[in-house]
This record gives structure tokens, C-alpha cells and sequence, in this order.
């Protein structure tokens, strides 16, 4: 199943600022149907002469809920890095006339008054999503979407937040600039490393996956601080945002890279494995 989903101007300004993260979020049930392999074909509205043109194409891997209350909706829906695209909407045609020919119902005058609450995301039929991906194959791409290396910016957290900069060097223009200050703000590393403390003496050093403490036997600290939703793709550095992992659950999350869904308190692995929290007491269930 494919979907239509309207971006509205304002977020995804906010959302290419500060680096796509590849996901989106949202409150429509319908997403809850996506499977991996779907599309997600996302539409905005062009601010230079008010047009509405296709922004993305996100290739489903997962559909995970949010953490009670997250303001931004209580689904989540993880792109394909490697196949997702990013259109330039500054070079995009006027996609009206395609939505309007598409079988969703998009009556109204105003184009986005149709895609309003849970209308925002649509179901399309399978020539709808056909028809996309033809005339998406000539649109202008965007030359690169920031997605930073998850691991080697928490290893920031604890080395020091100056090594970030070493994942920003090649990124120059006023996003990147923009892009910079949110991880530089977005993070403070002395709240960070007391977040991750506190959790890990809570925990007595053990992981929440495996249950295992794996510097026990050395009498050295092994378990580490990790962030659920990564904070390279606009996660919280927030105490309920992170779980204690040992290094060898740590680094399957991230190389896998594996999603959190917190409905189940589930890491959600690409290849159909599931690991969910053994421990836990300061996370709640979706």
C-alpha cells in the first residue's frame, strides 16, 4: 500500500533547517497498515509562488509508535536510507494537477484544505502509486539529506561535543549553519553524561535488552547510554529518551540500524527480529 501525505509548509521548512531525518510523524491509523517496501509520497507547498510540489518519496522500513503525549503524532514512520529521495521543490513542477487527477478525494478550492487531521494522509491505489513513480523518476533530487553517523555522535557526548564538528566539515550554506547550531543545542553534554549516570547506576550497569552487566567480571564500566530515537535524526536528550545497552546490543542497534517502537518497548531489527526491554522502570508504553 502507498499513501499520500501533505507536508505542511511550516514543518517541512523546520524539518530540511535542521537535517531530514528520513521519518516522518503523524496520528492518521492509516499508517499503521504501511508495510516494509511501501511508499510515502510527501507534498508540500512551494513558498516562493504558492504551488504545491511532491518533496519525497519515503520508502517504508518500519512504522514504530511514539513515546505517550509526543506532541508530533503517535506514529512514526522510518524511511529507507538508501532509497528514500528528497526532491529539490525549488525546481519541482506544480504538482496540483496530479493530486487532483489522483482517485483520494481533493475537492476543495484550496488544494491543502483537503488534506486536513487524519485527511493529511491518504490512501492510493496501486496505479496511483505507479503513476507517481513514473513521474517521479525525472524530478530533481536534493544532493544530500544530513543524516550523521548516530554512534560516532553519542561517542561526542562523552569525548567532548567539539569532535561533532568532524561530521559537519564537509556540509557549508545557511542549513548547514542552521543544521550545527540545532546538535550543538540540542545537546548538553553535562546533562547528557548525568542522564546516562544516573540510568546506569539505576540499572547497576546492566543492559536492558540482555539483562547482562558486561563489565561485571572486569570491574570496569562496559554498559552505555543510548538514545531511542538518535539525536542525528531529531531525537530528545531527554532521560526517556534513553536506555542502557550493553556494547555488543549498543552497536547491532546502530549497524543494523534497528527502530524503537515504544508501544512494545521493542528495538525492531530490519531482518524480522524483535529484541524487546527486559528491564525497565522509567519507560512508559505507548
Amino acid at each position: 500500500m502507498d499513501v499520500l501525505y501533505y507536508w505542511r509548509p511550516d514543518n517541512y521548512r523546520a524539518d530540511r533547517q535542521f537535517g531530514f531525518g528520513y521519518h516522518l510523524n503523524q496520528n492518521s491509523p492509516l499508517l499503521k497498515e504501511l508495510q516494509a517496501g511501501d511508499h510515502v509520497w510527501a507534498f508540500t507547498r512551494r513558498r516562493s509562488d504558492g504551488a504545491y510540489v511532491l518533496a519525497a518519496d519515503l520508502v517504508v522500513v518500519a512504522v514504530t509508535e511514539n513515546r505517550p503525549g509526543f506532541r508530533y503524532g503517535r506514529y512514526r514512520v522510518w524511511g529507507d536510507l538508501q532509497r528514500s529521495r528528497y526532491f529539490d521543490v525549488d525546481l519541482g513542477p506544480d504538482f496540483e494537477p496530479v493530486v487532483r487527477a489522483l482517485s483520494v478525494a481533493a475537492a476543495a478550492r484550496h488544494l491543502g484544505q483537503s488534506f486536513q487531521g487524519h485527511a493529511a494522509v491518504r490512501r492510493l491505489s496501486p496505479a496511483d502509486g505507479a503513476w507517481l513513480a513514473q513521474l517521479a523518476a525525472q524530478l530533481p533530487t536534493l544532493t544530500a539529506a544530513a543524516i550523521y553517523p548516530e554512534d560516532r555522535f553519542e561517542a561526542a557526548l562523552l569525548h567532548g561535543i567539539e569532535d561533532v564538528e568532524g561530521l559537519l566539515r564537509a556540509e557549508s550554506g545557511d542549513e548547514a549553519a542552521l543544521r550545527r547550531r540545532y546538535l550543538y543545542e540540542a545537546v548538553d553534554r553535562t546533562r547528557s553524561r548525568a542522564i546516562i549516570k544516573q540510568l546506569y547506576d539505576e540499572y547497576e550497569g546492566r543492559c536492558q535488552v540482555c539483562g547482562v552487566n558486561p563489565g561485571s567480571r572486569y570491574r570496569v564500566d562496559l554498559a552505555e547510554g543510548h538514545h531511542l530515537i538518535w539525536l542525528s535524526r531529531g531525537g530528545e536528550d531527554t532521560r526517556d529518551n534513553v536506555a542502557i545497552l550493553c556494547p555488543n546490543h549498543h552497536a547491532a542497534v546502530h549497524r543494523a540500524p534497528a527502530v524503537f517502537d515504544f508501544r512494545t518497548l521493542s528495538f525492531l531489527f530490519p531482518n524480522g527480529v524483535v529484541e524487546p526491554l527486559t528491564l525497565n522502570h522509567h519507560l512508559r508504553a505507548g
